[in-house]
This record gives structure tokens, sequence and C-alpha cells, in this order.
């Protein structure tokens, strides 16, 4: 079973038909690829109208009861969900069993009825009518709940449609010219055994050999080898496209630095100087208070001076000197260095 089955949801769906009709399909076994098919095609279509996705479904025929008696039934692996035509993956977690159960019923009729000559028809028109008259009954459509670890239900489920007839396990005695073995009657839920001859029991194995080059588990929708390719190339580009989505809307919820959105709004740094290009770095804002230009805040004692310079170089009023002498010789510059100083630090609320 391959990773991309295990990683979604998958239902165990079952069609069977009504006990009378079965001899029809093992007298005429044209029908029988037909018969997968149109149980295929019943859920494709409700998936395809109802959510307009495509699933994707593994199916496969039984010809075989418990009793090794002919009784042909459908087995599907049905994705919960399907693909819609941008590549986005649609989960859904209903079937709605009765109403496909009604659906198989006409079908299975309707099949049986094209496929076969006036003659023939005439022969099992009376199968026909009491299958019809019974209201729906033996005609099922039964998918299980799966319970427990999926990975190991799905891999039951996969061994399950390749099993064959009888197992070996189910053989309790062999004389030469009887055969005995046990099966599960679902009718009373018992474990019974049931003794055959050899060519008896011979002649049940044969009627479930398949035809030539018939083959009895077939991939639909999204599983079909000529669309499996396009598909995960269209999951993979809806893929991209979502992760690109949830990065705009990380991005838009995550808080921006004013920074951020200035250079989102005009695709410019306001950090770097469009004259020099040199970078700026915030050390220092100097306001007007009363008229007059102060410093409001220096994060250091060299940018206090560096601000103290420019004011006096714009007001032409010089700062009295403070009685106290630094400690350091932090803030001393030469006058000659104060352009190249303020091309380094940005004055907010000076023009």
């Amino acid at each position: 079973m391959s990773e991309e089955v295990l990683q979604v949801n998958h239902r165990h769906v079952i069609f069977t038909i009504d006990e009378g009709l079965r001899v029809i399909f093992q007298k005429h076994r044209m029908m029988l690829k037909k018969f997968m098919n149109e149980a295929v095609r019943l859920v494709q279509e409700w998936f395809e109208k109802k959510l307009k996705v495509t699933p994707g479904i593994i199916a496969g025929l039984h010809t075989f009861g418990s009793r090794l008696n002919f009784n042909p039934h459908v087995h599907m692996l049905v994705t919960m969900g399907g693909m819609k035509s941008n590549g986005e993956w649609k989960t859904y977690d209903y079937i709605p069993f009765e109403m496909l159960r009604k659906q198989w019923q006409t079908v299975v009729l309707k099949l049986i009825r094209q496929s076969l000559n006036r003659l023939e028809l005439k022969q099992v028109q009376p199968l026909l009518q009491k299958a019809y008259s019974a209201n729906g009954e033996g005609f099922y459509v039964h998918a299980p709940k799966q319970k427990g670890n999926v990975r190991v239900q799905i891999g039951y489920i996969g061994r399950y449609f390749r099993r064959p007839a009888i197992g070996l396990n189910r053989i309790e005695q062999y004389d030469g010219k009887t055969v005995t073995f046990r099966y599960h009657d679902k009718t009373s839920g018992e474990e019974k055994r049931e003794t055959l001859s050899v060519e008896e029991f011979i002649g049940r194995l044969i009627t479930h050999i398949p035809d030539e080059q018939f083959k009895m588990i077939r991939h639909f929708g999204v599983y079909a080898r000529r669309s499996k390719k396009i598909c995960k190339q269209k999951i993979s580009i809806w893929q991209q496209e979502m992760r690109r989505k949830i990065v705009q809307i990380k991005r838009f919820l995550t808080r921006r630095t004013w920074k951020q959105r200035i250079k989102e709004q005009t695709g410019k740094d306001p950090l770097v100087c469009p004259e020099c290009e040199c970078y700026y770095e915030y050390k220092g804002e100097v306001c007007l208070k009363d008229g007059q230009l102060v410093i409001k805040h220096a994060l250091c004692h060299q940018t206090r001076a560096c601000l103290e310079g420019m004011i006096e170089d714009l007001t032409g009023v010089k700062k009295q000197e403070s009685k106290e002498k630094p400690k350091s010789s932090v803030g001393k510059f030469p006058k000659e260095t104060r352009k190249e100083r303020s091309r380094q630090i940005c004055l907010f609320g000076v023009s």
C-alpha cells in the first residue's frame, strides 16, 4: 500500500446483490466487468455532483461467499473526500447509503436487461421480477466505520481484497474422497462446517477463477494510472499556493516596526540617507520647547555633544558651559568634524 493512500482517510464500501440474481452473473460472466464499473460509477458521480470533487477509489471484485458459493459483490476503498479542479483536497465524511442502495438496485436490473437477448431475458424474467418486488432486499451498500489504527485497518482491507476463495487454514479434513471445511454463517453468526466430495469442491473453486486478462482489482479517480500524475501536480501547485497565503497572513498578523511598514509601502529603507546613502542610526532627538531647540533624548555623551553643536550651528546661540567638567574625554570633538558627525545621527523634529 503506497504512502499516498495511507495518508488519506478511507471507507471500506461493499456492494451486494439479491441472492436470486447470482446465477445470472455466473452464467453470463461477461457482465462482471460492467458490474464492478457501475458500482464505482455510483460513488464517483455522487462525489462529483454533490461535492464537485474527484475521489480516489480502489475496487475489488469477489465472486465467492463463505461456502464457496457464487456470490458476486464489490469491495471498494473510497477516499473520504476528493480533489477539486484547482488541486485543493476537500474532506468529507458522509456517504448516503440508503440513496445509493436504491440506485444500485436500479443499475443492476438495468444492466441485466441491457446485456441479455430476448430469449435469455424471458428465462430470467421471474428472477428479475422477484428481485424488484422484494423492495431492494439483498441490494446493500455498506460502509462500516474503521476503528483503531488507520494504517492497520487499511492494510487489512488491502489484504482482504486479494484473498483467495478459501484459505488452507479453513480446510480441516481431506480423506481422498471428501473435503471438510469450516465457514462463518452470517445469517446465524455461528461457525459451521460443510463436507463436499472432491469433485464438487473443485467445481466450486473453478467457478471463481477469473477470465483471462480480467483484472479483479482496479483503480479509479485520482488513483487511476492515467490521472495520478496530473493529480499530484495539481495538489503540489495548490499546496505551494496555500503556503504562500499562510506566509502572507502571518506577515499581516505579525506586528511590524515602523521601518518595516515604510519599507513595504515605499520599497526604500527609511534609515538610509537618500543623499549620501549612509545608514542612519538613532542616537538622540531634538524638539522645540518654548520656542527654543532643546535636546529631548540622547543615548550617550557623544550624542549629546554632537546635538549641542548642531543646535549651536542652527541657532547661533552658544550653550553655557557647565561648571562641572566631564569625567572623561567622551563627547569632545574638533569643530571641523561636526558636519561628518551630523551625517551619522538622525534628528527627529528638526527640519
